[in-house]
């Protein structure tokens, strides 16, 4: 029994549609871990970020209380025994002429 050149390209054809739908399946599922996969890691660091933006909130405002004048105030006078200058302890030097 002869095929015809037709019948031939109806099988031939036939053979390559049947042999494309398990590649195109698997190239499917790989294409959706490689998504699942994206979609988590992106999920872990928008997490981190509102951990850093939330660690960054604390910090400015760790900074803006040890930096405040009353503290420093504080901490000079009763720890370090300072005292702020009178009038006569302050001493000014001026320079006239410059090195070379």
């Amino acid at each position: 029994m002869k095929l015809n050149a037709r019948e031939k390209l109806v099988k031939v054809i036939t053979f390559v549609l049947a042999a494309l739908i398990p590649l195109l399946l698997i190239t499917y599922g790989i294409q959706t871990k490689r998504y699942a996969d994206l979609s988590r890691e992106i999920n872990e660091l928008e997490k981190k970020q509102e951990r850093l933006i939330e660690q960054n909130k604390k910090l400015i405002s760790d900074i803006s209380l040890l930096s405040s004048t009353d503290r420093i105030e504080r901490i000079a006078t009763d720890e370090l025994g300072m005292h702020k200058a009178e009038t006569e302890d302050i001493v000014r030097v001026e320079m006239n002429g410059a090195k070379k």
